[in-house]
């Protein structure tokens, strides 16, 4: 098979297609416009953050899966890929140490005013009273909002540096109930009561219709003052109005989303 990269691969996971006779073809750079008329030819596209539109999907002349290289396909229209009889498919959990650490890295950036201090320590400015202060995470209380691999990675990491965890109790199966119990969460009976007792909220559900635009000011209004809001998840499940008030208000946020953010390609 020929198979298109169209974001970053690590060079051992194609050594290993390679040897099973697969030609493999990296190209970082393609921007959702450039696509299709790159993926005539390949029997399978492989995508992180690339968006894979209606467009690329009807240049496609061989073309039998999609793959998206995470947990989310939001960037690839299924729709059209249904109708051309084309599979998509995800990897759920590829990449859930790396979130959970970088989850875990915003929240002590921020209760340690790094972006801060590093800030005003390149303009000359020294600060060390204020930048001694911080109210530590030991002791604090997270809600995971999406008990996934990614969310379940976070859980074990908070519980590791000694906060209390909480989820939102809902069906799940004997193993996976199992494995959130022996990291520890605390199932609580609503979103609301979980959001009235979190220091800490960190988001990891995908994004859907009933997920979009869920963190709101009727959200927001429900967390205590200073609370610190993690989205590593999608920009588009926080209304960023809603969001900016809050901020004004006194929350605290680490993102590394945003909605309507630029291409990979675009180096942005």
């Amino acid at each position: 098979m020929r198979i298109l990269f169209a974001d970053a691969i690590e060079e051992d996971r194609l050594e290993t297609l390679r040897a099973a006779g697969h030609e493999t073809v990296v190209d970082a750079s393609l921007s959702a416009d450039e696509l299709p008329s790159a993926i005539g030819g390949f029997d399978v596209l492989v995508v992180r953050s690339t968006k894979v539109t209606a467009d690329t999907i009807a240049s496609a002349d061989r073309l039998g899966l999609i793959t998206r290289a995470g947990a989310g396909t939001d960037n690839i229209d299924i729709d059209a890929a249904s109708q051309r009889g084309i599979y998509v498919c995800n990897v759920p959990g590829r990449n859930a140490i790396a979130v959970a650490e970088l989850a875990m890295g915003l929240l002590l950036a921020i209760d340690r005013q790094i972006p801060d201090n590093v800030a005003d320590l390149r303009n000359q400015a020294w600060d060390k009273k204020r930048y001694t202060k911080a109210d530590g995470i030991y002791g604090k209380t997270m809600a995971v909002i999406g008990l996934g691999e990614i969310g379940l990675a976070v859980a074990e990491r908070a519980k590791a540096f000694g906060m209390t965890v909480l989820a939102e109790r809902k069906p799940r199966t004997a193993d996976a109930l199992a494995r959130i119990r022996s990291t520890g969460v605390q199932l609580v009976d609503s979103l609301d009561e979980m959001l009235s007792q979190a220091d800490v909220v960190s988001l990891h559900v995908p994004k859907s219709p009933a997920t979009t635009g869920m963190v709101d000011a009727a959200f927001l209004a429900k967390l205590p003052a200073g609370a610190i809001l993690l989205n590593t998840a999608r920009g588009d499940l926080v209304v960023e109005q809603d969001l900016l008030a809050a901020l004004d208000a006194g929350l605290r946020a680490g993102l590394d989303v945003y909605p309507n953010e630029p291409a990979a390609s675009q180096g942005a």
